[in-house]
C-alpha cells in the first residue's frame, strides 16, 4: 500500500468539510455542538469512528470471502480514521471541557498513533491482497530488480548501492533516506539535457526499486516486531476512545434531549 490514495482522499474530504464549516461559521457564527449543524457533524463523525473501529477488524477475521482486497479495506479504515475524528473535532465548537475534552485528547492520540502505524505497515512488503511477502519472494523480486537496473544502466554496470543501516533505523529512518535520495537525484538531473535526464530517470527508478527491496529484505523481521508492538498499543487506545466517545454521546443525548 504505497499509493497514498487514502491520504489524498482524506485531504480532499477534510478540505470540503472545512469549506462547508467555514461557510456556515461566516453566515451564522461558530456552530454550537448542540445545534443542528454541529450535532450533525458529531453524529456523522462518530459513525465514521465506529466504522474505523469495527469494519476493518471484522474484514480481517472474516472466514468467508468478502468483496474487496485487504489493502482497499485498510485504505477505507485510514480514510474514516482521519475524516471521522476531524468532524468530531469541529463538532466540539472549540470547547474542551469535561468528558468531551478527554474524548478529543484521546482522539488526537489515536489519530497520531494511526499515522505511525501506517508508516510502519508500509515497511512490511505485501501483495495486493495485503498478504505479507516472505523472504523468498522478496529475494526473487530482488534478482529481477537487479536485472532491470543492469538494463537501465547498460550491460556490465554494477548494481551496488549505499549502506542501508541496521535494525529499527531501516524502518523508522527510511523516510529521511528517501527524501535525501530524491533531493540528490533532482540536484543531479536538472543540469542534464532532456534525453540524458530521461535516461537518468529510468536508472533512478530502477535504483530506488532495488534499494527498497534490499531494505525490505534486511528489515523484514524488525518491521514485523515493530508492527506487533504498535498493535499492542494502538488497539487498546482505539477501544478506550470508542468507549469514551460512546459515553459522551449517551450523556449528551440524555442531558440535551431527555431532560429538556
Amino acid at each position: 500500500m504505497s499509493s497514498r490514495r487514502e491520504l489524498w482522499l482524506s485531504l480532499v474530504a477534510v478540505m470540503a468539510i472545512t469549506g462547508l464549516y467555514s461557510g456556515v461559521s461566516l453566515r451564522l457564527g461558530v456552530p454550537e455542538a448542540r445545534g443542528l449543524f454541529g450535532h450533525s457533524l458529531g453524529i456523522l463523525g462518530f459513525a465514521l469512528m465506529i466504522a474505523t473501529e469495527t469494519l476493518y477488524s471484522i474484514r480481517k477475521r472474516a472466514t468467508r470471502r468478502v468483496p474487496g482486497r485487504m489493502s482497499d479495506w485498510l485504505q477505507f479504515h485510514i480514510f474514516t480514521g482521519i475524516v471521522g475524528p476531524y468532524m468530531v473535532f469541529l463538532h466540539s465548537a472549540w470547547a474542551y471541557r469535561g468528558l468531551a475534552g478527554i474524548v478529543l485528547l484521546m482522539t488526537g492520540i489515536v489519530v497520531a498513533s494511526g499515522f505511525v502505524g501506517r508508516y510502519i505497515y508500509t515497511a512490511v512488503p505485501r501483495t495486493a491482497d495485503g498478504l505479507v511477502l516472505e523472504a523468498e519472494a522478496i529475494e526473487q523480486a530482488l534478482r529481477q530488480a537487479e536485472e532491470d537496473l543492469r538494463e537501465a544502466q547498460g550491460d556490465g554496470a554494477g548494481v551496488s548501492g549505499p549502506a542501508l543501516g541496521t535494525g529499527a533505523s531501516l524502518v523508522l529512518g527510511r523516510g529521511l533516506l528517501d527524501l535525501r535520495e530524491q533531493l540528490r537525484t533532482w540536484l543531479t538531473g536538472w543540469r542534464l539535457d532532456r534525453e540524458t535526464r530521461r535516461q537518468a530517470g529510468r536508472t533512478a527508478i530502477a535504483q530506488r526499486r532495488l534499494r527498497d527491496l534490499r531494505r525490505q529484505l534486511a528489515s523484514l523481521a524488525t518491521a514485523r516486531r515493530l508492527l506487533a508492538v504498535w498493535h499492542t498499543v494502538h488497539i487498546p487506545l482505539g477501544m478506550a476512545l470508542f468507549v469514551a466517545a460512546f459515553a459522551h454521546a449517551v450523556a449528551a443525548f440524555y442531558y440535551a434531549t431527555l431532560l429538556r
